[in-house]
């Protein structure tokens, strides 16, 4: 896997932060990552390989739609 910066909303070199896999053209989110159990508990289909950040709507809707080369 090569990651590619997209982009960021964070100052300071905080998170989060979007790359993208230029193999295969999937996103790598960089963010906080969601531990509290009541928080978990809502999400459905969990592999165990899985986890999940928490990213400001602000830093999706900044670099989306993806730009073509």
């Amino acid at each position: 896997m090569r990651l590619r910066f997209i982009g960021t909303t964070s100052e300071n070199g905080n998170c989060p932060t979007l790359y993208e896999d230029t193999d295969t053209g999937d996103i790598v989110v960089q963010g906080y990552t969601v531990t509290a159990p009541e928080d978990i508990a809502q999400l459905r289909d969990v592999l165990p390989s899985e986890s999940f950040v928490r990213i400001p709507r602000e830093l999706l809707t900044r670099y989306t739609p993806r730009d073509e080369e």
